[in-house]
């Protein structure tokens, strides 16, 4: 007897791939309820209230994300790559026993070549020195480069190769950059090695952002973000004097902690200290995000605290942004922080890739965090934060500039906005965990 046709002959054909996808869109909502904060109810201070200058709003940031405060140490603003690659460059030049170097992006460039050709020149000396990539941010690299360094004697590691990592871990990257030398001196900020971070943002092909270098204990703390990437994609241990030499304390620019998150379950390191900061200020919020896509929860905190008297100013990409799905993504929210009194501009110069926060004038974090669910949960990060006036005062500056040269979004204008406009944000925006 004949065997019956299947009465689904494009099912049975393809039921691999849907069971493939079952899996996913299962992890994928499995993900979504584990998180409150997807339904826009996030923290609430319990207890007295913090102000941003307090040893306890330090305290409360420090149990939060078992970052230590550190004092005695100098810090130097590096505004742009006409600011920050000398400093960067000098720093490789000047190192005597070990250069550590983790960044997510090294593209192409005039800059690549004199990076790789500095760390080739201290590994011909003598100094140990380190390099760790994020596989999927340096896939552009020139693989020549890393020939060369790596017949120079530079160690080169490859983080969370892509064909080497399960699937549930391509998501997640380090997103972090650090720059550490012979365990005293550190950079750290949102730079990434390429031609386009270079010049001083003066046209579009020539990026905006923010670095900064420190001396002293704090540098610690950078070499950390370094050395737990650097166990993960090695199995190296770094240690002793030339990676973890004394770094006594001086007269310094005020507390500092160096706050590190990765990805995992529940609350991460970044997402709590932004909450507690948002929280916690009285006065002004002076925010800059490369990539503004906020979950609930986060505009949450920004309207509530407007609605409480804060003057809050974010800064964010216009045009010439690099990913416009997330700007649109973050242009769905607008409506919301607008009725609440949160100013809005779009900066026009050229792509804004900085990450800072100002808090009353007088706490500041600088670092890799974006101001979306990437940065809070999927990504790697590292942020240089500072209880400083001088150096609130120094970003503020720097804000006030970069807000002379961008456009102000307007609530009734906004409203005015065309349809189609509207429909592709809020497309857009329910992809705002993958952004």
């Amino acid at each position: 007897m004949r065997k019956a046709a299947s009465r689904f002959p494009t099912l049975s054909r393809h039921w691999p791939t849907l069971a493939v996808l079952g899996v996913l869109a299962a992890r994928y909502a499995g993900d979504s309820l584990r998180h409150r904060r997807e339904q826009g109810h996030g923290y609430s201070l319990r207890g007295e209230e913090l102000d941003v200058r307090s040893p306890g709003f330090l305290h409360a940031s420090e149990s939060l994300t078992s970052a230590p405060i550190s004092r005695g140490n100098e810090l130097e603003l590096l505004v742009n790559g006409d600011e920050i690659f000398p400093a960067f460059l000098e720093s490789i030049a000047n190192a005597q026993r070990s250069v550590n170097l983790l960044t997510f992006v090294y593209w192409r460039g005039d800059i690549a070549e004199e990076v790789a050709a500095a760390l080739v020149e201290r590994a011909r000396a003598g100094v140990a020195v380190n390099v760790l990539l994020d596989a999927f941010g340096t896939a552009k690299m020139d693989s020549r480069l890393i020939d060369d360094m790596r017949a120079a004697g530079v160690t080169v590691a490859r983080f969370r190769p892509l064909k080497r990592i399960p699937i549930g871990g391509l998501n997640n990257r380090t997103h972090r950059k650090v720059l550490v030398v012979d365990g005293s001196v550190g950079l750290i900020g949102g730079v990434g090695i390429a031609k386009e971070w270079t010049g001083n943002a003066q046209d579009p092909d020539h990026w905006r952002d923010t670095h900064v270098r420190v001396r002293g204990p704090i540098v610690r703390g950078i070499q950390g973000a370094f050395a737990d990437n650097w166990l993960e994609a090695t199995g190296d241990v770094l240690v002793g004097p030339d990676y973890l030499p004394d770094l006594p304390a001086a007269d310094g620019a005020g507390p500092m902690q160096v706050v590190r998150s990765s990805a995992g379950v529940g609350d991460t390191n970044m997402e709590a200290l932004y909450f507690l900061a948002i929280a916690s200020a009285r006065e002004s919020i002076d925010l800059t995000a490369a990539y503004f896509a906020p979950r609930p929860a986060f505009v949450e905190a920004l309207t509530q605290a407007a609605e409480r008297g804060v003057r809050i100013r974010v800064l964010v990409p216009g045009p010439h942004i690099d990913k416009d799905l997330v700007r649109q993504a973050g242009r769905a929210v607008y409506d919301r922080l607008l009725a609440a009194g949160v100013r809005i501009w779009e900066y026009a110069p050229t792509m804004l890739h900085a990450k800072t926060m100002t808090i009353d004038g007088a706490w500041s974090t600088v670092g890799s965090a974006n101001f979306d669910n990437r940065s809070f949960q999927l990504n790697d990060e590292a942020n240089l934060c500072v209880q400083s006036t001088a150096f609130a005062e120094d970003l503020t500056a720097q804000f006030e500039r970069d807000l002379a040269v961008s456009h102000e979004i307007r609530p009734g204008r906004w409203r005015s906005r065309a349809l189609h406009q509207r429909v592709r944000e809020q497309l857009l925006v329910r992809l705002r965990r993958e952004l």
